[in-house]
């Protein structure tokens, strides 16, 4: 027997908040394989993007081109992803996960095929148009961490799945920088070295097709039930209800997350720059050690991995958004200083110390950024905003690359930490205005309010009365009750 409620209930005075309320949240098993899987396709193409700037000296000499016009090729990944931003995430709005997995991982794999076809010194122009359609793949890629965060993981459990997420990003460096150097090694041998450029342009090809295979197989649009009371806020509303340029301008509207985009591009440009150059850097201190350039670079990434994951996971208990942020940002800098007066002492093993510590807390910035720019701008779409971070990041990334990479030609690597430092400090500074409006957790705690309000009206509406029956063991009836 079905009760009614009385009309004008004040627990379902807004029909879509009350909707949402009572929508069943429960969280997939297949969510770990989704944000496990695009953690993969991504590690495969951010290799390609650090797999030229690991060795710069090697394709030099290779291809008989200048070091800049090697650089070039890392940031073709930054000067590609800013015009088509708005494009793909109005894509990733109006035709969602799915479609922007399969589009990523088969561009990546494309742009690792087209390589193999560049193995002559006279053939850069190849490599520079398999570099370019990777750099098409990243712009499928770099938005996505959030998105599926929100999408299919629990309020518990997005800022780790996110930091999971990146993690793919960040290794994906990391082994860019430690198995170019042991694949190629520094030979003068041309043939030779087109054997050895091949052996990585073969594996790289054939990781990222069966990663795409994957995808087609695996990665769905999103789970059967919300994860959460917010995501179920989102999928109730009307499609009629959003409008991509109308969020488009609520988020140019807040200016917390304005100055979030240029810290975040600050922080995320200085990483770019000083993962492109760190090669160059090394080797101008310490002559012929190609290896362990690479292994210093390997050293950054995986400690900003740990550092990433442990953000994740301390966001996911305290909340504490902006406290955590800024606190990361200061060690940033002063991670950056030590790197920059250690660099020169002579000493390798205080170069990998430094360097370890410079990439727990800039490295590990990356994901903080994503999460606190989902929580500023709820309910606006996860992948415009984390797009405009990375529209920043990459905005910075190509100028510090440039600018550090000039200075270092015309006076050493310490001016051009420098540089990199002062930006650091403003960033920093910048960090310490942004308020923390928790849009996002706000919605979770209203939700349940909500659901609990509508409960608490049903009980205290109706009572259910079991009596003994001979023909069951028991029957039940709505009895109606009033308050006294």
């Amino acid at each position: 027997m079905v009760q009614q409620e009385p009309t004008g209930a004040p627990g379902l005075a807004a029909a879509g908040t009350a909707a949402a309320a009572t929508v069943e949240v429960r969280l997939s098993r297949r969510r770990w394989a989704v944000v496990l899987l695009f953690s993969s396709y991504s590690l495969c193409n951010a290799f390609q993007w650090i797999q030229y700037g690991s060795i710069n000296n090697i394709f030099v000499h290779f291809y008989e081109v200048s070091a800049f016009a090697i650089d070039w090729l890392s940031m073709s990944y930054m000067l590609t992803y800013i015009p088509l931003l708005f494009p793909v995430a109005w894509l990733l709005d109006k035709r969602g996960l799915r479609l922007i997995a399969l589009v990523g991982s088969a561009l990546n794999a494309l742009g690792a095929w087209v390589k193999l076809g560049s193995l002559k010194p006279h053939l850069f122009p190849i490599t520079v148009l398999g570099q370019v359609i990777c750099s098409l793949a990243q712009v499928f890629i770099l938005g996505m961490p959030s998105r599926i965060a929100s999408v299919w993981f629990g309020s518990h459990e997005v800022s780790t799945a996110c930091s999971i997420a990146v993690f793919g990003n960040q290794l994906g460096i990391a082994v860019g920088f430690l198995l170019p150097p042991v694949l190629v090694p520094n030979v003068n041998d041309v043939e030779k070295l087109a054997y050895h450029i091949s052996i990585m342009f073969f594996m790289t090809a054939g990781v990222a097709t069966a990663l795409f295979i994957l995808v087609v197989i695996v990665f769905k649009e999103k789970p059967l039930h919300p994860p959460s009371r917010a995501q179920a806020l989102i999928q109730s509303r009307p499609a009629e209800e959003y409008s991509y340029t109308r969020s488009i301008f609520h988020l140019l509207r807040n200016t917390n997350f304005l100055l979030l985009t240029v810290t975040y591009g600050l922080n995320t440009g200085c990483f770019y720059a000083l993962s492109t150059l760190l090669s160059r850097m090394v080797i101008h201190h310490y002559p012929g050690e190609e290896v362990n350039a690479g292994r210093i670079g390997l050293t950054i990434v995986l400690s900003g991995m740990v550092g990433a994951l442990i953000s994740g996971i301390w966001l996911d208990r305290t909340k504490t958004y902006k406290q955590t942020t800024l606190a990361v940002y200061v060690m940033s800098l002063v991670g950056m200083l030590v790197y920059t007066f250690t660099l020169s002492l002579g000493h390798l093993w205080v170069v990998f110390v430094t360097a370890g510590m410079l990439g727990f807390f800039m490295t590990g910035y990356l994901p903080l950024g994503f999460e606190f720019a989902a929580e500023l701008t709820y309910p606006e779409s996860e992948g415009t905003s984390s797009g405009l971070l990375n529209v920043s990041a990459q905005i910075f990334g190509i100028a510090f690359t440039i600018s550090q990479g000039q200075i270092m030609d015309r006076f050493e690597t310490k001016a051009g930490n420098l540089f990199l430092c002062a930006f650091l400090f403003l960033g920093t500074v910048m960090t310490a205005f942004i308020k923390a409006d928790l849009r996002r957790q706000q919605a979770n705690l209203d939700n349940q309010e909500t659901r609990l309000q509508g409960s608490n009206q049903i009980m205290d509406y109706g009572t259910v009365a079991c009596k003994p029956n001979p023909l069951n063991s028991h029957s039940c009836s709505l009895a109606h009750t009033q308050r006294k």
